[in-house]
């Protein structure tokens, strides 16, 4: 007896369907993993190749230059969310990610590869240098480039959970970059380390890079800037007129994302320092306790994506917001050096963290119209990082030393009253079809 070709067709689309979502999410977040690696590798192994690109009379004062390319290259990223984000607006999604992911492998393949100090001279820190300067444009054009390219992509009752996988992946570039530091510094020598094992993780990422554009040369780009294209209504769009045409989006994603830039370095770059420094933790149980939250956080966001499309964007940002609000202070001033003290504190800045992070890509997104929510999303989030998350691990440390860091934690406090009332005054997007 033939099969009915209705019912034959239904099978057919639900069985692709499932593939279809695993391959977009997978195309969307896979650039984040190896590029939130490549970012990560510069300062985790800075202290070994510092000083052969960057000498000076003492090990500090080339760890201070080595690490001032770190931040050049971190304020490249606004530059890199408003350059790529408008080429996302104009070629597509997947343009974009392509580009990025490329300028990602060529840069680090080239410092793999790089002429020390003693080589070339005063040349080998100018090349890092740009290097680093590539890697932070590409760095800012992935995030806006890979948030609508999976908003765009998801269904509309579950773009939460589609856009949760952002984050995910970049956790999972972190623990990747620390769990290869961990296993180096145990299998190879320092003198090893100095002098050309530094070079490998960034050989492993440049070649990670190159993988993940194999595996996004495929996809497709997604069904809101297709319709795009075809209704003919793609045109260049300068950040002024972005300005000056979606003031209200703009000033909204800026409210929103205040405290999610303060929260991200001060728990996941800052916070080991700080048990070490003010509660006398060892540098060994820190740092596992840092990489046990980050694990958990990572496995949290598809829950707290999938947690939105249910119930909601708006109550998940508050209550993020109150809980540092009321709670950031006492708890982080109550740190010990116990691995259980810190595990718990970095837990409750990660977890509550978690609740923004997992559906910020989706809340972005709801925000802009698609002709320009990549340079919407890519310059203005850029740019709140570069200027809060950015200067978060350096106040802190000034601050401390000064005996002074609760200033710090009040400072993030009055940030959360900020994106308080920014996710209060907020319309709630959740199942809504993007423009």
């Amino acid at each position: 007896m033939n099969a009915n070709p209705e019912i034959a067709q239904a099978g057919a689309a639900a069985e692709a369907a499932p593939r279809r979502t695993a391959s977009v999410i997978f195309a969307g977040s896979v650039g984040n993993v190896v590029e939130w690696f490549d970012w990560s590798v510069y300062t985790t192994f800075a202290i070994y190749f510092g000083k052969q690109f960057f000498p000076a009379e003492n090990d500090t004062a080339s760890l201070l230059a080595t690490f001032a390319v770190f931040a050049v290259g971190f304020f490249m990223r606004p530059l890199g969310g408003w350059v790529i984000g408008g080429f996302s607006d104009r070629f597509g999604r997947r343009a974009a990610l392509t580009l990025t992911i490329m300028m990602m492998a060529g840069s680090s393949l080239l410092i793999s590869v790089l002429p020390t100090y003693a080589t070339i001279g005063v040349l080998a820190p100018v090349l890092m240098t740009v290097l680093r300067m590539v890697q932070g444009l590409s760095v800012g054009g992935e995030y806006g480039a890979a948030t609508t390219f999976l908003a765009e992509s998801a269904p509309a009752k579950r773009r939460g959970l589609y856009g949760s996988f952002l984050f995910f992946s970049i956790a999972a570039g972190l623990l990747l970059a620390s769990g290869l530091a961990v296993v180096m510094t145990n299998v190879m020598s320092k003198e090893a380390l100095v002098a050309w094992g530094w070079r490998i993780p960034f050989f492993i990422g440049g070649c990670g890079s190159l993988a993940g554009f194999w595996m996004r040369r495929n996809v497709g780009e997604t069904h809101a800037f297709e319709q795009l294209r075809r209704s003919g209504r793609i045109e260049r769009r300068s950040l002024w007129w972005t300005w000056t045409q979606h003031r209200t989006a703009v000033l909204r994603l800026v409210g929103i994302s205040v405290l999610g830039a303060f929260s991200f370095y001060l728990f996941i770059s800052f916070m080991p320092i700080y048990a070490i420094r003010h509660a006398g933790a060892t540098p060994a149980d820190a740092f596992l306790a840092s990489t046990l939250s980050i694990a958990i956080f990572m496995v949290a966001q598809p829950f707290f994506g999938a947690l939105s499309d249910r119930f909601g964007r708006r109550p998940q940002l508050m209550v993020f917001a109150v809980a540092y609000l009321v709670f950031l202070y006492p708890v982080v001033r109550s740190i010990g050096p116990s691995m259980t003290s810190m595990l718990l504190v970095e837990c409750f800045g990660l977890l509550t963290y978690g609740l923004y992070s997992a559906i910020a890509p989706a809340i972005m997104a709801e925000l802009f119209s698609t002709a320009v929510r990549g340079i919407g999303i890519g310059a203005a989030y850029n740019l709140v990082v570069a200027l809060l998350g950015g200067t978060t691990p350096y106040l802190m440390t000034w601050l401390q030393s000064q005996q002074r860091e609760g200033w710090f934690l009040a400072y993030v406090c009055a940030g959360a009253a900020v994106s308080l009332f920014a996710y209060w005054r907020m319309p709630e997007t959740v199942g809504k079809p993007l423009e």
